[in-house]
C-alpha cells in the first residue's frame, strides 16, 4: 500500500502543459478492469457513478456500501485508485482515513459543501488538516471546491478557499465545474496540482486542452458510467425491437 500511494503521488509531479494525469472513473470491478487494461496508470472513482450502480441517488449512498464498492474496485486492479467519498460521511478524520485505507484507496476527494451549501472554509480547512495528519503520506487528498458548482462564479472566492485547503495540507485542489476559460486564472492563483472535470465523449475541451489551460489532472465524474448506461439502453431498445411480436 505505501508503494502504491507513493506511485500515485509521483504521477502528479512534473506534468507539463497539455499532458495532465488522466484518471477515468470506474463504478464497479468490471469497469475498473476495462479501464486498467486500456492502459490508464491510475483510476478515480466517482461517488455519483457508484451511487447509480448501487441504486441510490447521488449523495445518498450509505458509507458502508460506498467503502465496500471502493474495495471491490481496488481488489480488481493493480493500479492505484483514488476514491470520491463525498463529504466524509460524518466520520471523524481518523476513522475516515482507516476506512479508506482498509478499502485499498490511495487518495480521496473531499467536498467543501453539504446539502447545497458551502461549508465555512476555515473550519473545513481545519478538518482537512486533521485528515491529512491522520493519513500521513498514505493518502493523496484532493480538496474539492464547490463554488462554481453552487453558482459562486467569482474566481477569487475559489482561489481564497483553495489557499486555505493547500495550507491545511491538501495535495490537490478540485474546482469542480470551473469553466475552462477560467482555468488559467485559477492555475495562476493556486499552489500545487489542480484537478479539472472533462466530458467523456468529446463534450467540451479535451484533457490535453484542459492541461494546456492549467489542469494538472483530469477526471470525468460519473460521465463514463452515464455513457455506459446510455449505450446499454440503446442496445436494450434494439434487442426489444427485434423480439417484438410479429417479427420472425
Amino acid at each position: 500500500m505505501p508503494e502504491r500511494a507513493a506511485a500515485f503521488r509521483a504521477l502528479h509531479r512534473h506534468r507539463v502543459p497539455g499532458d495532465p494525469l488522466v484518471l477515468p472513473g470506474p463504478w464497479d470491478a468490471a469497469s475498473a478492469r476495462a479501464l486498467a487494461e486500456a492502459g490508464f496508470p491510475a483510476l478515480a472513482t466517482p461517488s455519483a457513478g457508484i451511487a447509480a450502480s448501487l441504486g441510490y441517488e447521488d449523495g445518498r449512498t450509505p458509507a458502508g456500501e460506498m467503502f465496500a464498492a471502493v474495495a471491490r474496485i481496488t481488489r480488481a486492479v493493480d493500479v492505484p485508485v483514488s476514491a470520491d467519498v463525498e463529504g466524509g460521511y460524518g466520520l471523524a478524520p481518523k476513522e475516515l482515513v482507516e476506512r479508506l485505507l482498509e478499502a485499498g484507496a490511495v487518495g480521496c476527494n473531499l467536498e467543501d459543501s453539504a446539502d447545497g451549501v458551502l461549508k465555512d472554509p476555515r473550519r473545513h480547512a481545519e478538518w482537512l488538516a486533521e485528515v491529512r495528519a491522520a493519513a500521513g503520506g498514505l493518502l493523496f487528498v484532493n480538496a474539492r471546491v464547490d463554488t462554481f458548482l453552487l453558482g459562486v462564479d467569482d474566481p477569487g472566492r475559489t482561489i481564497e478557499r483553495a489557499a486555505l485547503y493547500v495550507a491545511a495540507g491538501a495535495d490537490c485542489v478540485y474546482p469542480i465545474r470551473a469553466p475552462a476559460e477560467v482555468l488559467p486564472l485559477l492555475r495562476s492563483g493556486i499552489e500545487g496540482p489542480v484537478n479539472a472535470l472533462a466530458g467523456p465523449d468529446g463534450d467540451g475541451p479535451s484533457p490535453a486542452e484542459l492541461g494546456e489551460r492549467g489542469a494538472t489532472r483530469v477526471t470525468f465524474g460519473p460521465g463514463l458510467q452515464r455513457a455506459a448506461t446510455a449505450a446499454l439502453r440503446e442496445s436494450a431498445a434494439r434487442i426489444r425491437a427485434r423480439t417484438a411480436p410479429g417479427r420472425a
